[in-house]
């Protein structure tokens, strides 16, 4: 997931195209141009041999008005500041279109977790999370997990925020365990959201679902479940990619089997229920459901001119290049953008932020149910907005956005 160059400059264009659809006032325009808070922060971590490593993080917050700021952090040693900006940016606009009261941040720290033990990863998070910690807060920002981070790193989070304020501060955070008032319903939210945004989608297109063919990039936290869900739900997925490989079968990969291969293997790659073959060609195979749920930037212009699915809904945050864009349309391939397609990871951290205020645990049944009705509401809206403009899903969801934020503005007004 290395950061591309253009990161910052792709939200920006995103968010000018979006100004132009929607009309909105320029000088609200040129504020959400600009990050409203970018931190950079030295991380002194004493490693297991005695030495002293320096790491360099970063939390960003690029605008507050809806609400808290909402943003996962995540470990990557490739990690850069306009990444981080850039998906900071997309939150902003990822809460808006889920109709959540939060604001929108990113956070992370340029290191390579596989190279650390488990006890200088804990010494890195909680060294991290003091250095952003002036920023942290249940009415401030509430990070949650992201790439390389889980609920174990967000328990450290949390427990560093509480010997900092000398409080138990369970809504600080969300994605933490069971066990320290993390929700029922969490894992695999984001799957479960992709699953209901491509239920939508098919059934908006008048598209069989059941019997439908799936490809679906990335094997990991969210391309995992996925391919689970969809099988469950009566498609056929018939090819999934990871960094190392990809496979094919034109009947169906069983998921389970998968799992257990990958569990052992490290990689999809050599599973015995289907054919190797190369993610370019991957691409290629006819489906009506091609999910990318790995890397950003995925779909290049390139890989856009030889997609042959009929429906794309973005598991990944940023997994199609702008370039691409205009070719997925003259193709006629409707595209579920990011800021919808994978809210619901987002979602369920709202209702988990939620119950740790309230000091009240719901029930699953209960977080699937809202869970599923902040998605479907989320895609109709979305939907309707596109239908509206006549323009894509993506630049619907960005005008939608864009107006629910520039909304919250012009109400609170400018201070001083």
């Amino acid at each position: 997931m290395a950061a591309t160059p253009d990161s910052w400059a792709a939200i920006l264009e995103r968010i000018d195209d979006a100004a132009k659809l929607t009309g909105i006032d320029p000088d609200i325009h040129n504020m959400l141009r600009h990050p409203r808070r970018v931190l950079e922060v030295s991380v002194p971590v004493r490693m297991d041999d005695g030495s002293v490593e320096v790491f360099t993080g970063w939390r960003v917050h690029h605008d507050t008005t809806r609400g808290p700021a909402k943003g996962g952090i995540r470990f990557y040693p490739t990690l850069e500041v306009n990444e981080v900006m850039a998906l900071a940016a997309a939150m902003t606009f990822k809460t808006a279109v889920v109709g959540l009261p939060f604001g929108g941040a990113k956070g992370g720290v340029r290191c390579d977790p596989r190279q650390l033990s488990l006890a200088e990863l804990e010494r890195l998070t909680r060294r991290y999370t003091l250095e952003i910690s002036p920023l942290l807060g249940p009415d401030r920002d509430v990070p949650a997990p992201d790439v390389n981070t889980d609920g174990r790193v967000m328990a450290w989070l949390y427990d560093t925020m509480s010997m900092i304020q000398g409080a138990n501060m369970p809504a600080s955070v969300t994605g933490k365990p069971l066990s320290v008032g993390g929700t029922r319903g969490h894992a695999g939210a984001t799957s479960t959201g992709v699953l209901i945004c491509a239920r939508a989608a098919f059934a908006a297109l008048d598209i069989p679902f059941i019997g439908g063919r799936a490809v679906v990039q990335g094997f990991g936290k969210v391309g995992g479940p996925l391919a689970f869900l969809l099988s469950s739900a009566g498609m056929r997925v018939v090819a999934v990619s990871d960094i190392d490989g990809a496979v094919y079968n034109p009947g169906g990969l069983d998921p389970g089997e998968l799992s257990d291969h990958v569990s052992t293997a490290g990689t999809v790659a050599g599973f015995e229920g289907g054919d190797a073959i190369t993610e370019h060609d991957m691409w290629e195979l006819d489906c009506e459901l091609c999910v990318p749920a790995a890397l950003s930037s995925a779909i290049t212009k390139d890989v856009a001119e030889r997609l042959n699915a009929r429906v794309v809904v973005e598991a990944a945050n940023g997994p199609t290049v702008t370039a691409a864009d205009p070719v997925l349309e003259r193709r006629g391939i409707v595209v579920v953008p990011d800021i919808l397609a994978n809210a619901g990871g987002v979602t369920v951290s709202y209702f988990e932020w939620a119950q740790s205020l309230q000091g009240f645990a719901w029930e699953e049944e209960e977080v699937a149910h809202r869970l599923r009705r902040y998605m479907e509401d989320a895609f109709t809206s979305v939907w309707a907005r596109s239908e509206a403009l006549d323009v894509s899903l993506r630049r619907g969801a960005f005008a939608l956005a864009l107006e629910r934020v520039t909304e919250a503005i012009e109400a609170r007004g400018l201070f001083p």
